[in-house]
């Protein structure tokens, strides 16, 4: 589980994050949504240490990032997984390559050892066979998919996600997101989704935090979003006609079903 405690972050005297508190809950894929310059990736950046709010807490089970020194957040990050916008992978490498590059940086496997690891990613995710192509060779869900290996290599118990769909394909993403979600779950680990794609908070979102120009103004999951009356998160959300009738449509069967 990671807490975030009444963080505030500002750049050149502007304030991007107002005392925001969220809980990321382990086993749950956690989303956090919000309009472009609301201060959601901020938030990332801030939660994986890459950015330093000028107050409050940031645990990792009960483990303050703001009070560690750099040896500290070093051993913290062997812990981490992070699946990256564009998948960052590195084109000289081969996909086996790839997934084998954090756990000869991090561990003191053997090379044995550190294949055999890497092969068992590649088939977690379905892409038993492709270990010798390169990136230039393969598609682009298949690329998210060597990257989502890639980040459970370590065997994390923290998995940060950055936009995973982006530039995917509807089918594709929707596989994406079943996968995150399946190694979620599996494997009990914290998940947050830094996301614009309402497919994936109406279909994964089991605990969706709302960023609102730099304060978090809702908390729920994804069927209460169909319920809430939160006038800037109906408008982020169902601002698209097809999910504007998928709310009706789901909110007319919850009235029929509910008892009188």
């Amino acid at each position: 589980m990671i807490e975030v405690r009444n963080v505030t972050k500002s750049f050149d005297g502007k304030t991007i994050l107002h005392d925001v508190s969220a809980t990321f809950q382990s086993g749950k894929t956690n989303l956090i949504i919000g309009q472009s310059g609301s201060g959601k990736t901020v938030l990332l950046k801030s939660i994986v240490g890459l950015l330093r709010p000028e107050k409050g807490q940031i645990l990792y089970d009960g483990r303050d990032i703001m009070g560690m020194n750099g040896e500290q957040i070093k051993d913290l990050r062997k812990e981490i997984g992070m699946l990256f916008q564009g998948s960052a992978l590195f084109d000289s490498e081969t996909v086996l390559g790839n997934v084998m590059f954090p756990l000869n940086m991090f561990t003191d496997m053997s090379q044995g050892e550190i294949r055999d690891r890497a092969q068992f990613c590649l088939e977690r995710v379905n892409l038993n066979g492709a270990g010798d192509k390169y990136p230039s060779e393969i598609s682009g869900g298949m690329q998210k998919r060597v990257a989502i290996a890639r980040a459970i290599a370590l065997n994390p118990k923290y998995l940060f996600c950055d936009e995973p769909n982006s530039g995917l394909d509807p089918r594709t993403s929707i596989l994406i997101d079943e996968l995150l979600s399946d190694i979620t779950h599996e494997y009990n680990i914290t998940t947050v989704i830094n996301t614009h794609d309402m497919n994936s908070v109406l279909g994964i979102g089991e605990n969706i935090v709302f960023i609102n120009k730099g304060h978090r103004e809702w908390v729920g999951d994804m069927k209460e979003i169909y319920r809430t009356d939160n006038e800037a998160l109906n408008e982020f959300v169902f601002a698209n006609q097809l999910f504007q009738d998928v709310k009706k449509y789901v909110l007319s069967h919850e009235t029929a079903v509910r008892p009188q």
